[in-house]
């Protein structure tokens, strides 16, 4: 393994952060605090608590993953998307690195970011609503799978965009939808027979209810199943991103 390599590509994607310190950390803290302020206020004044939870500290869980969720496939993208946009990836594919070392790379530095976004939110919520982690150790574990898992779906939608639009297109159609309908902002139990059993269609629920789980011990959705649906989602995009690195596909165009 070319520790050397993975340290560069890794410290190169780092730095791109603190270029961008108003878009990268600013902007994710300014929106979910609008959140608590909106939804904590507003709607926590008609619902007082839900399973036993104060409304505002409910939400924080799902606060947390609409933020992550965005920061690990944006900048998993954006990583690989702009030396294709300019034509450095064929620096990259021709040097002495392994598609693992360049994973690590890339997948990582976008996986840190999101991490490190979600800390920063959860400190932040400390300053509207007081809540106690129930399961600190598995808050955190939880957190750091999901942002590899999506870190690696963002850096296939990277390699596959062909052009920015293509890039923000899953993100903003498909991820955001998926969050605010995954039980966000409610449980999944309020809603009829009906509608429980089509929510569970959605992958964004199993990631929610595990996060909610380590932070107050309620989930609606089994934690064993949350944590093996993660895992299998990682392992397949591994297995894609392998494929196409293997194929040269959207890489060597």
């Amino acid at each position: 393994m070319n520790y050397q390599a993975i340290k560069t590509i890794y410290l190169f994607e780092m730095n791109r952060t603190f270029r961008t310190l108003v878009q990268s950390i600013l902007s994710p803290v300014l929106t979910t605090s609008l959140y608590f302020i909106v939804f904590g206020s507003a709607i926590g004044s008609r619902i007082q608590t839900i399973d036993d939870v104060s409304y505002g500290a409910f939400i924080i869980p799902g606060l947390i993953m609409l933020s992550v969720l965005m920061q690990a496939i944006t900048n998993g993208s954006t990583g690989i998307y702009f030396p294709k946009f300019i034509g450095t990836v064929y620096e990259i594919l021709s040097a002495p690195v392994t598609t693992a070392e360049i994973i690590c790379g890339y997948v990582g530095a976008a996986a840190t970011k999101a991490f490190a976004i979600g800390m920063i939110i959860l400190a932040t919520a400390t300053l509207f609503v007081d809540f106690h982690i129930a399961h600190p150790l598995w808050m955190v574990i939880f957190l750091a799978i999901t942002c590899i898992s999506f870190a690696l779906f963002g850096f296939i939608i990277g390699i596959l965009a062909r052009n920015f639009e293509q890039l923000n297109l899953v993100p903003m159609l498909v991820i955001t939808p998926l969050v605010f309908l995954g039980g966000s902002f409610y449980s999944i139990s309020m809603l009829p027979p009906f509608w429980q059993t089509v929510t569970l269609f959605n992958p964004v629920v199993y990631l929610i209810s595990m996060f909610r789980w380590s932070f107050f011990g309620t989930a609606d959705v089994d934690v064993v199943i949350s944590v093996a649906a993660i895992i299998v989602f990682m392992i397949v995009n591994i297995f894609i991103i392998y494929r196409i690195f293997a194929t040269g596909y959207r890489l060597k165009q």
